[in-house]
């Protein structure tokens, strides 16, 4: 193999101040005659030359495609090709690195865009998600905010409508008021600009095109004075910070609360009930009726608590433990027995002996529903219920959401859920 003399030097900045490099770089600088520089900031950098350089330099106006790939490869000596932040972090570098071996490469990074943002705003990212958008598509931006990180730093592209498409998917997400909306704008420039906005506005007009966004999970406290009466946004519950999407989502949520019939006294049983989304809406609804919160995650029963005041409502027990182990306690026959019973996550076995230790003290009018995701479980648990004469109906919830992308909108689809409803 021939062995590469000339290097192509990869030097990353955050300022268009030559006396900010450091001394090993402005070396590179001085000796180096060839140097490629993007053309959105191609005159600052170019102004090093007749300030600060000695040299007369051969620059070329980059824009990160052919051009430039074929003008590297067609210098005989050693180039200086200048980047933002770390090259090797959503920049040039993986381009660079498709095209010429490592051994012509060399990299000096600066500190990135991300590093200068959280620092600024003073909050540690070694939890944060970084997604990019910049020439991409947004689908792995909608796939993260559904992840519900507790941070998350955007690169947009250098247009608004990249900031449009953030607003919107936070918005069609549930999600706007999760979140804190930070622009961050010419990072270590001297225009350098950080603002937080509020999603729900219109953007200011006087953003730079040299922009990247932070979302920070909001500190403020959910208040109970503004929520609706009846479908709940799946943003107002907290959940498990490792499994944020294990809770019953809101369309779901409305068809189980609307089948269940909530008479204004009662006792529901809320089993597997997670975050309690569920049943501490059924309570807020129906403020009489008695509930009894099952979940046998540790930690079920905190934020369960937790959710409860924010919807300033009361459960009346709350279980962590399974249920197969409250069947088993000597005290369980004093236990008061449903009207409203909601049977989710657990297996098929134990929906099954729920429904056969809980349905025989059940009263006629009262109802079971059970939400389902496996196809293969629904006819067992069918059968048991007409078995215990409860007359069913079964219902697949299908939804699709709009989300917005460059092109427009797309549909995207949630899992189904078939929703079994017995009533005896």
């Amino acid at each position: 193999m021939t062995e590469v003399n000339r290097k192509i030097h990869v030097v990353g900045i955050n300022s268009y101040i030559f006396r900010d490099l450091p001394s090993k770089v402005q070396n590179l600088f001085i000796k180096t005659k060839n140097i490629a520089v993007p053309n959105s900031y191609f005159e600052e950098i170019k102004s090093w030359s007749e300030n600060d350089l000695e040299k007369k330099k051969n620059f070329f106006s980059s824009k990160s495609n052919d051009e430039l790939v074929n003008w590297l490869r067609s210098q005989k000596t050693d180039v200086i090709l200048i980047s933002r932040g770390d090259p090797l972090w959503f920049g040039i570098g993986r381009i660079l690195l498709e095209n010429f071996s490592k051994d012509e490469l060399s990299f000096y990074p600066s500190n990135t865009c991300i590093q200068l943002a959280f620092s600024k705003l003073k909050i540690p990212w070694q939890e944060s998600v970084n997604v990019s958008i910049h020439g991409r598509d947004s689908n792995r931006l909608v796939e993260t905010l559904k992840a519900r990180p507790s941070s998350l730093a955007i690169i947009t592209d250098s247009n608004k409508n990249s900031l449009e498409i953030i607003k919107k998917n936070l918005l069609e997400l549930n999600l706007i008021d999760f979140y804190d909306f930070w622009l961050c704008e010419e990072l270590g420039l001297s225009n350098e600009k950080i603002r937080k906005l509020n999603p729900k506005d219109s953007l200011p007009s006087d953003i730079s095109n040299l922009n990247i966004v932070v979302l920070e999970k909001t500190k403020k406290n959910n208040s109970n004075n503004n929520l609706p009466l009846f479908g709940l946004s799946d943003h107002i519950f907290k959940t498990f910070d490792d499994r944020p999407n294990l809770f019953t989502k809101r369309e779901v949520r409305v068809q189980i609360l609307a089948d269940l019939e909530l008479p204004k006294n009662g006792i529901i049983w809320d089993v597997g009930a997670g975050c309690g989304s569920v049943g501490l809406e059924a309570l807020k609804l129906r403020p009489n009726l008695d509930l009894f919160c099952i979940d046998k995650r540790l930690g079920s029963k905190a934020l369960i608590l937790e959710n409860a005041k924010i919807l300033g409502v009361r459960p009346k027990f709350i279980f962590e433990e399974d249920i197969n182990n409250i069947f088993t306690r000597r005290n369980f026959s004093s236990f008061k027995k449903p009207n409203r019973l909601v049977i989710g996550g657990c297996n098929k076995k134990t929906k099954l002996e729920i429904i056969n230790i809980l349905a025989q003290d059940m009263r006629v009018g009262d109802i079971i529903v059970i939400p389902i995701i496996d196809i293969q479980t629904v006819k067992e648990l069918r059968e048991k219920l007409e078995e215990k004469n409860f007359k069913t109906n079964l219902n697949l919830i299908q939804i699709y959401k709009s989300l917005s992308i460059a092109e427009g909108i797309r549909l995207d689809p949630n899992n189904p859920v078939f929703i079994l409803k017995g009533k005896k």
